[in-house]
């Protein structure tokens, strides 16, 4: 069962940056989940939301600012994050918005990152059949919070390799069929220890979490 940490090791140090991605590689994580926005420049960022106003001392879209204005306030690039990462884990990239799509493939083809370390997620399937459209091996997740049967038929469609459903909508009935039709099942985002332990229950092959020194 993967130890993925959400974000970095968000439960420790602020979400979606270097030292968060560090901390959750020192506690012995399997992969590390992050999210991507593009900004002005088209440079793939990552952050969780479209503006900057949570997470920094500014306020605005990410599409916004340029790459380096990003940087300055803490938002690391992509780039950046491979570098640091080094293939010593796993990446999970969730897209967050559908324009970065192109963007981050691109920085995929061209980096030296392992591409087999690599796994591209999303809520939004259109940006996932855009990336199978331009790669038959890239590796996919399919991520929902509503309905298992159709991200099953969807994931079957894109040759995905994994489904990321939150976790209260899993049995063990649901899991061992998803299981059946051949994918993986990376949970999200479990950080009770009672929670971690019936989703354990469950076998599925990976957790996502903000403390990831809980698995």
């Amino acid at each position: 069962m993967l130890k993925i940490g959400h974000r970095g090791a968000k439960g420790h140090l602020p979400e979606n940056t270097l030292a968060s991605f560090q901390k959750a590689i020192d506690l012995g994580v399997d992969m590390i989940e992050l999210d991507v926005q593009l900004s002005l420049d088209k440079i793939p960022m990552v952050i969780h939301d479209e503006t900057v106003d949570r997470t920094t001392s500014n306020s605005g879209l990410v599409t916004d600012f340029s790459a380096k204005e990003l940087q300055k306030l803490g938002i690391p690039t992509l780039a950046a994050v491979f570098e640091l990462v080094h293939n010593r884990c796993e990446i999970n990239v969730e897209i967050k918005a559908f324009s970065a799509t192109q963007s981050v493939l691109d920085l995929i083809t061209k980096n030296t990152f392992d591409q087999n370390k690599i796994l591209i997620s999303s809520f939004d399937w259109n940006a996932l059949q855009e990336v199978r459209f331009h790669d038959d091996n890239i590796r996919i997740g399919v991520l929902t919070e509503t309905d298992l049967d159709l991200a099953l038929a969807f994931a079957k469609f894109i040759k995905a390799e994994t489904i990321h459903p939150h976790y209260h909508l899993l049995t063990p009935e649901k899991v061992q069929k998803i299981k059946e039709k051949g994918f993986k099942v990376f949970a999200w985002t479990i950080n009770e220890p009672e929670d971690i332990t019936f989703v354990q229950s469950l076998e599925v092959d990976g957790i996502i979490t903000d403390f990831p020194e809980r698995l």
